[in-house]
């Protein structure tokens, strides 16, 4: 049977390329704490593989013969919202259905259901896992799956029916739970229907430890790329791992998509006899942002939470996060998998979203954009941009339109930076691409342009230029000093023809004529150009 990169759902191993989910982990940690009788969080951002891994260790513990495992997914009781009574028949009926389907216990069942018609809202998920437990001639393993996803009362409800049955273990309630979902449990916040903000680590104090399931490693990319080529034959050409590790640093949804798109997707793609090729996985990046699968909107969402925002603002300005930010913040971002913490600094989790972010938050003004900025307007009848046209229409659209345009951003902050992100957007899509780079502390916005010149495309001569965007917060000597050496120092690495240097001045009281300038200047051998805007 064929097999394939797995993009949505559990991993099913007899189509699908797996990685054993028990590896990534720390097995003997969970064992440890499974012989411990603690109960215990298990989180990870969506589509990272935690239901692959719940379902493969309880098959894996039913095997070992020492326990009784349960996998339940309850996130159907989200539709109750804060109706107890229903979200929690919703629990019962989820129990008793996994109940059928992993162990075909017909007894199993029945109590449930018994439980759900006799007993009274407020203690039937407990008093079904209490007699379980008492029926059972081995200790019980839960996996309760999806549990952020309850909210208001009927999670407290759930939080609190645990605790409750947790001094009666082994013996009257599972030996151990572990408690899955995006978040750890101190970062629930549950607003109860009397107005009352309740946080989770309160209502669920008996959590011993909070594990994260990490990323593939880079090893675990290169052990699923050679499944494939194990399977039909065709290679990987040199360099094709590291550009998969760049845009995705392990992320294991985009791992998977970006090697079904590559290898799938296209009929002329499923010639095995052809190696796949860097560029083919680049253009697979551009189609799963174009095409914003669900993955990458369901990301893109939580861009218009506060607390996501009050993150990701400072690092889209490259500059330091407000010490206003809680910490709880941070990791909130860190535990949705939109921001990473590495050689001690947070930044966007991986190249892909990079790419994502500012596209998302943009979306809407590029296409207001139509009629502004139009592809054909800006490319020369040698098939090159003119980029100077190109900077120039947009200094005149910024200085008659920023005031209004920059209103409509709840990035407001970042605005300037986005709007011209929007504006190049326009412009490049379909025919080039832009690569950003920003993140806390850096003072700038980096953005590397590149445009084919010829019908091969990306595999041909291009056009390369940088834009380097800064925010003029000292005088314009400072800043156009410090903003030459940043932008010829990334011009070099990047190879660039030709360099820019786009200056916002966001100071209040300073005339659009004082403002707006455009020079020349030389940093060593590199000669930049300065937008004033």
């Amino acid at each position: 049977m064929e097999k394939f990169f797995n993009t949505a759902g559990p991993n099913q191993p007899d189509i699908h390329y797996t990685l054993l989910p028990i590896h990534r982990v720390n097995w003997p940690e969970l064992s440890s704490l499974i012989s411990a009788r603690k109960y215990f969080i298990l989180h990870a951002p969506r589509q990272t593989g935690k239901t692959s891994l719940l379902i493969h260790l309880m098959h894996f513990l039913n095997a070992q013969g020492q326990y009784r495992a349960l996998y339940v997914n309850i996130e159907a009781a989200q539709a109750a919202r804060s109706d107890v009574q229903r979200a929690e028949s919703g629990m019962v009926q989820a129990l008793a259905s996994a109940a059928h389907l992993y162990w075909k216990d017909p007894q199993a069942v029945k109590t449930a259901q018994d439980i759900l018609q006799q007993s009274g809202s407020g203690e039937r998920v407990r008093l079904v896992l209490q007699t379980w437990s008492e029926q059972s001639d081995k200790p019980l393993i839960i996996f309760l799956d999806e549990v952020d996803a309850l909210v208001g009362d009927t999670l407290i409800s759930l939080l609190r029916q645990i605790r409750a049955g947790y001094p009666q273990r082994p013996e009257a309630f599972p030996q151990s739970m572990v408690l899955c979902g995006v978040r750890d449990v101190r970062d629930y916040r549950i607003h109860r229907s009397d107005g009352e903000i309740i946080t989770g680590g309160s209502a669920f104090n008996i959590k011993s430890e909070s594990i994260r399931l990490g990323d593939f490693t880079q090893d675990d990319v290169k052990t699923l790329l050679q499944q494939h080529t194990d399977a039909t034959g065709q290679t990987f050409e040199l360099g094709v791992l590291e550009e998969i590790w760049a845009d995705t640093q392990g992320q294991p949804w985009l791992v998977n998509a970006l090697a079904y798109e590559a290898c799938f997707r296209k009929p002329e793609q499923r010639d095995r006899s052809q190696s796949v090729t860097v560029e083919q996985m680049r253009q697979a990046r551009e189609s799963l942002i174009q095409r914003r699968d669900t993955h990458l909107d369901q990301l893109a969402d939580k861009l218009r939470e506060n607390r996501v925002r009050r993150v990701v603002e400072p690092m889209l300005k490259g500059e330091e996060l407000s010490p206003d930010v809680p910490d709880d913040d941070r990791q909130y971002c860190i535990d949705l998998g939109l921001i990473a913490r590495r050689d001690r600094q947070l930044q966007i989790a991986n190249r892909l979203y990079r790419e994502v972010l500012p596209r998302e938050l943009t979306s809407i003004v590029q296409d207001s954009l139509q009629g502004l900025a139009e592809q054909p307007w800006f490319v020369l009848p040698d098939g090159s941009l003119d980029i100077n046209k190109l900077l120039g229409s947009f200094v005149q659209f910024f200085r008659e339109n920023s005031e209004s345009w920059l209103q409509r951003y709840a990035y407001h902050e970042a605005g300037p930076q986005l709007l011209l992100q929007a504006f190049l957007q326009r412009v490049v899509n379909g025919g080039g691409r832009i690569a950003r780079e920003y993140g806390l502390g850096r003072g700038r916005t980096d953005l590397f342009l590149q445009w084919p010149l010829t019908e091969q495309g990306f595999t041909g001569p291009m056009q390369q230029v940088v834009l380097e965007l800064k925010i003029q917060h000292k005088s314009k000597a400072i800043t156009l000093a410090t903003g030459l050496e940043q932008t010829a120092r990334y011009a070099d690495q990047c190879g660039a023809d030709n360099a820019h240097l786009l200056i916002f001045n966001r100071h209040p009281g300073v005339a659009w004529d004082d403002k707006i300038y455009q020079e020349k200047h030389s940093s060593g051998s590199r000669v930049i150009s300065v937008w004033g805007l």
